[in-house]
């Protein structure tokens, strides 16, 4: 619930409005698990916010710690649905230090990309926004546990599902996490991911907020990218940069495309210099992702060689590219791993 929604149950309730802060601050900011948990509020109280709301809680079934200290958590939700998120913690110079977590925004992905294995249990429903909240303030409270020095300070959308199929539950959630008496997680440090739904890049460009917009491109050409994401037919790669160069022009905000490299299929020099011409109208940063290991084994990513060749192609070009750095394959928690799915 946001501040406002709080202010009108504590009305309801016949309680004072500095009991709504109070309430916010328990639940955003400490992370409670439990109404009981609110140690300043009277057993009435407690009761009468307990007949009228609830916190969303997750269960943790499994957790999985990669070699590189990346931790992947499956948590299950009331309806017993899965999700999952991904806890990524740098530790190198001191300007680089941070948590930072990957969250679900659905149970489930409609979106059918090839080579993601979220989609291959189909679509079940969207998160609630206290189910997106949810999975940082219980890894918030797993870090307490710990004794991290650091709390999650960096939020990238790119779990499990289609942010912008989930458009007002994410907003809500980023909203929420900006709050100045939650999280106060600077609105600059959160990552939106699509796989390019444009009427909704057009809407998220309208409210121009300070967020980072990464958009899935995957392929140079039509022909290329529709085979290994169905959403192309319906959003074609000209729509796409239009509405791209619309948000940039909007919110002056530079853009994040991902283009994940399949060996024998987006990664020769040709599909580079076709790449290099489709972004050089486009303020934007590219990452390679070689393209990571699913159940299906069906794409394999190149040969180091060939990936160094592509990058180069595209910074002669003139295009700002980096190779991503590579986190949690080991425990099946990179880009397109997640599944949300208990293993026997």
């Amino acid at each position: 619930m946001s501040l406002e929604e709080i202010k009108e149950l504590m009305i309801e309730l016949n309680e004072p409005a500095f009991r709504a802060k109070q309430l916010f601050e328990w639940v955003h900011k400490k992370g409670i698990e439990s109404i009981e948990d609110i140690s300043n509020f009277s057993k009435e109280l407690k009761e009468k916010i307990a007949q009228n709301a609830k916190i969303t809680c997750l269960n943790l079934k499994t957790k999985q710690v990669s070699e590189d200290g990346t931790i992947k958590y499956l948590f299950a939700l009331e309806d017993n649905n899965y999700i999952e998120c991904v806890l990524m913690r740098y530790r190198g110079t001191k300007s680089k230090k941070r948590n930072t977590l990957c969250v679900s925004s659905q149970v489930g992905c409609a979106m059918g990309c090839g080579f993601c294995a979220t989609g291959l249990g189909g679509f079940k429903r969207n998160l609630t926004a206290g189910e997106i909240l949810s999975q940082i303030y219980t890894v918030n409270n797993y870090l307490k546990i710990e004794n991290d020095d650091l709390m999650v300070g960096n939020i990238v959308y790119m779990g499990m599902g289609e942010p912008l199929l989930n458009f007002e539950n994410v907003l809500k959630s980023i909203r929420l996490l900006n709050e100045l008496l939650g999280q106060n997680i600077s609105i600059r440090r959160i990552t939106i991911s699509t796989c390019g739904i444009v009427p909704k890049i057009v809407d998220l460009a309208d409210l121009n907020l300070d967020i980072v917009l990464a958009v899935s491109l995957h392929a140079p050409t039509d022909q290329l990218r529709s085979q290994i994401m169905p959403v192309n037919q319906q959003y074609p790669l000209k729509v796409l940069k239009e509405a791209c160069i619309y948000y940039v022009k909007k919110t002056r905000r530079r853009l994040t495309f991902e283009y994940a490299l399949v060996n024998n299929f987006n990664d020769t020099k040709e599909h580079a210099y076709v790449l290099a011409d489709y972004l050089k109208d486009i303020f934007s940063h590219i990452n390679l992702i070689p393209v990571n290991p699913t159940v299906t084994e069906k794409f394999q990513r190149p040969q180091r060689v060939k990936i160094q060749d592509f990058l180069e192609v595209l910074t002669s070009s003139g295009i700002e590219a980096s190779i991503r750095e590579e986190r949690g394959t080991d425990i099946a928690a990179a880009c397109g791993q997640l599944r949300g799915k208990v293993v026997e």
